[in-house]
């Protein structure tokens, strides 16, 4: 992929493909039965002591804990992590059995988000963004040799990021300006003024949506795989933001000249209500669990050392722990809910295409996004002058900051607002 940074602008930039290591998605998953799992979560998260990632999740988010601050003070990539979670098989879980992968659900995949989001919520953040679009492409992508070969690199440990957004039509992905240019020998040409692309230049493969064609409706899209050897990036803005900023998430112009056996089968509609939007959000969920739980593990740590110097006596913060407890039960339990709902229904179009099924959806995010902010918050105020402290062990005040990007990432009020429509005609999914 070449990268050209308009902001000033400067020479253009190899960037070499991340999965050029030989395979070692497949090593990972011949070495797994080498490993003992453990139990390495508090059970409020949901990790069971069997499960058959726990052992390799661990391991990536032990990396990830160790960079996480110099990921967030210097907002980069969490390459380290990145690189740990290909090597150990995390990008490559959900890839079918059929097609040579071991088959991850949903529900195990929410796990894996929640354990990396106690560790560094960017790392998380690239693993549920992966997610959403790897899935896409068995799901959605018919047989052509474009597809096909990059569901073979994801089984290798490809990285995927995704291009949906354009300016002038602000957040909403269901609509594109930009379209599929057909040219005289056979190729297709893109060109996508995104206002976001997360981790751009870590990524082996962008997922781009735009318009089936110069005059189709803005929103008639299909999703176009963009390679690094076809791609070129222009970078029109910078990421320096409150919280999340290891995402990396640059504004760029993204051209790319590909052939059409790297347009997914299905139109966006279909790609965004049964995979895209409801592996995404409780994906997203699981993450924000995870600095929850961080941010609660924190607390209780204070309040046991309280409890340590004032033998005999219940420490002030007991009764506000129990209580944030209570709630981080309840949120886990909902997100393990989600994942489980999708599981069951993953092969039923006729519910994943239903109102009340977007509905919920939407509304798995809506209140993940709130609830994980509160509960940080009330982590802080448990801990007391060290939560608030800007590091130390006991801070929480990445996790504030990291916390409060939920909210905005996919606005709550533009998915409110499409939401209030929808819910004249049917009432929630339970």
């Amino acid at each position: 992929m070449t990268v050209v940074d308009a902001t000033p602008s400067t020479a253009p930039v190899p960037v070499s493909s991340a999965t050029g290591r030989g395979g070692s998605g497949r090593r990972a998953r011949r070495a797994v039965s080498e490993h003992r799992t453990s139990d390495t979560a508090s059970a409020v998260t949901g990790t069971a002591p069997d499960d058959r990632f726990a052992a390799r999740t661990a391991l990536v988010a032990d990396v990830a804990r160790r960079f996480a601050d110099d990921v967030d003070r210097d907002a980069r990539p969490p390459r380290e992590a990145i690189a740990a979670m290909r090597e150990h098989g995390l990008l490559a879980a959900a890839v079918p059995v059929e097609l040579g992968g071991e088959g991850a659900t949903l529900a195990e995949l929410s796990v894996i988000a929640t354990e990396l989001g106690r560790a560094c919520a960017a790392t998380a953040m690239v693993f549920a963004m992966h997610h959403g679009q790897a899935m896409a492409l068995w799901r959605h992508g018919g047989d052509g040799d474009g597809v096909t070969a990059l569901v073979d690199r994801v089984r290798d440990g490809a990285l995927l990021a995704s291009s949906t957004t354009e300016r002038g039509i602000g957040g909403d992905a269901r609509r594109s300006t930009c379209a599929i240019e057909p040219d005289a020998h056979g190729r297709i040409r893109l060109r996508k003024d995104a206002p976001v692309i997360s981790y751009a230049t870590e990524a082996d493969a962008i997922l781009v949506t735009a318009r089936r064609s110069v005059d189709a409706a803005a929103s008639d899209q299909r999703v176009v795989v963009c390679l690094p050897g076809q791609t070129t990036l222009t970078q029109t803005s910078t990421w320096d933001t409150l919280g999340l900023r290891g995402t990396c998430s640059n504004g760029w112009v993204l051209d790319a000249e590909t052939t059409v056996d790297h347009v997914l089968r299905d139109d966006y509609a279909t790609v965004s209500a049964r995979t895209v939007l409801p592996v995404s959000h409780v994906l997203w969920a699981s993450v924000w669990l995870g600095i929850a739980a961080d941010a609660a593990d924190r607390a209780r740590a204070a309040v046991r050392r309280q409890a340590r110097n004032a033998v005999g006596s219940t420490p002030p913060g007991a009764l506000r722990l129990a209580e944030l407890l209570v709630e981080l039960q309840s949120f886990a339990d909902t997100v393990r809910h989600a994942a489980g709902r999708f599981d069951t229904v993953a092969e039923d179009a006729d519910v994943l295409d239903s109102t009340a099924f977007a509905l919920a959806a939407n509304a798995l995010k809506i209140g993940a996004s709130e609830r994980v902010t509160d509960l940080v918050t009330r982590a802080m105020r448990i801990v007391g002058i060290g939560g608030y402290a800007a590091a130390g062990p006991t801070s929480v005040a990445r996790h504030l900051r990291d916390a409060h990007g939920a909210a905005v990432m996919v606005s709550n009020d533009r998915l409110l607002h499409n939401g209030a429509g929808m819910a004249l005609m049917t009432g929630a999914l339970l």
